[in-house]
């Protein structure tokens, strides 16, 4: 494969899915308010699709490992799009919910084949970047997928955020199918193989760190736009130039994970967890200050952005052998993590306000560090 222009092709469809998953988030306020339930219900959006991903994203590998790839990159597009444009027509929040599931069982199909031939079409020094690559397709969905969801929102209507959702993901499909040339199948029967590679304690240890460091990450962004509009007091215009703001810097923090974790992953990986853990704490102490808020976005963009890819590097460097597979895994426990993260955000919420949604994310960064440093241990 022409290596890099392929990688692009496969992010453009990674920022379609992905804006699908997250673009709720900048709109959850409009969608409790429109069918009357409270923040922590809306945020079931988000949380019930993350479930769905991360229950039955190996068993989907599996199930489609016989599968052409390229048609079946298309036809997840296709879904998604799909799904985007019933959700803009539903008027109850149930059969909402219901439809949003659909595409969530597609997704790890798609981010696990993306992020297998990023790894096998790159040499080992610059897996990281290759890597990143994909992932910039969940960064460009923050930069734009989230805020241009809410902006539409505020503009027209939350169903037009569908609409727009729709329209990327058609943009995306009409990507892969024009310019991605056809994927060699190399998953073939190896369940039994797949699943041996589970028998590795680096591998447990990655995955635990991933997912306390993901929940981390979710427990706070997973109610940015709640937060911005009842402690700092912005309306839904400002909430999303915060988003935009806060995806444009995480371009940068993308790439410079990407570069700094195939050299120093364990440096990386503690840096990061340290400037996160200091970052909610800025938003605790100063979330009620309008100007400050500005900059701590800035600053709290990115370093988010990097928190997925450093993720994925210590899990798939973690062990070797069934590349999809272990893709799969990483995508299933980075979505249990989003779901756990919701919905201990929106208990925390609906227990403690929304004015201490960083403590759970604090808890949670702790357990991380700590797990940190028994992998290091570990290891030497």
């Amino acid at each position: 494969m022409k290596s890099k222009r392929n990688l692009y092709v496969l992010a453009l469809g990674v920022f379609g899915i992905t804006t699908t998953e997250f673009g709720v988030i900048g709109i959850l306020p409009e969608i409790a308010s429109a069918f009357h339930v409270p923040i922590d219900k809306a945020g079931w959006l988000l949380s019930v699709f993350a479930l769905i991903v991360a229950v039955f994203g190996p068993f989907m590998i599996i199930l489609f490992s016989s599968f052409r790839r390229k048609p079946l990159l298309v036809s997840s597009l296709f879904i998604f799009a799909a799904a985007n444009v019933l959700s803009a027509y539903i008027t109850n929040f149930y059969i909402l919910l219901a439809v949003r599931m659909i595409p969530a069982f597609f997704h790890p199909v798609y981010w696990s084949i993306s992020l297998s031939v990023a790894e096998k079409t790159s040499a080992p020094e610059n897996k990281s970047k290759a890597v990143g690559i994909i992932f910039s397709g969940l960064t460009l969905a923050t930069v734009l997928g989230v805020p241009l969801a809410t902006l539409m929102s505020d503009l027209i209507s939350w169903q037009a955020s569908f609409f727009l959702t729709a329209f990327i993901n058609i943009l995306a499909l009409a990507g892969v199918q024009l310019f991605l040339p056809s994927i060699q199948n190399t998953s073939g029967s190896s369940t039994g193989l797949s699943f041996k590679t589970l028998n590795n304690i680096p591998l447990w240890t990655s995955l635990f760190l991933a997912f306390f460091t993901i929940m981390a990450m979710y427990s706070t962004y997973g109610y940015m736009a709640d937060f911005l509009k009842n402690i700092t007091l912005m309306n839904g215009r400002q909430i999303s130039i915060m988003f935009f703001l806060f995806g444009t810097v995480g371009i940068a923090g993308n790439k410079m994970a990407g570069k700094y974790m195939s050299r120093f992953p364990f440096e990386t990986t503690l840096i990061f967890l340290i400037l996160l853990l200091g970052i909610y704490l800025l938003i605790f102490y100063y979330g009620v200050f309008f100007i400050p808020m500005i900059g701590i976005i800035a600053f709290w963009g990115l370093i988010h952005s990097g928190g997925f890819l450093i993720s994925n590097i210590n899990v798939t460097s973690s062990t070797s052998g069934s590349p999809e597979f272990i893709n799969s895994i990483f995508t299933s426990c980075g979505n249990f993590a989003v779901t756990a993260g919701t919905l201990l955000g929106g208990f925390w919420i609906s227990h403690y306000g929304i004015g201490s949604i960083v403590w759970p994310s604090i808890i949670c960064i702790t357990l991380a560090f700590c797990i940190l440093l028994l992998k290091k241990k570990l290891t030497e």
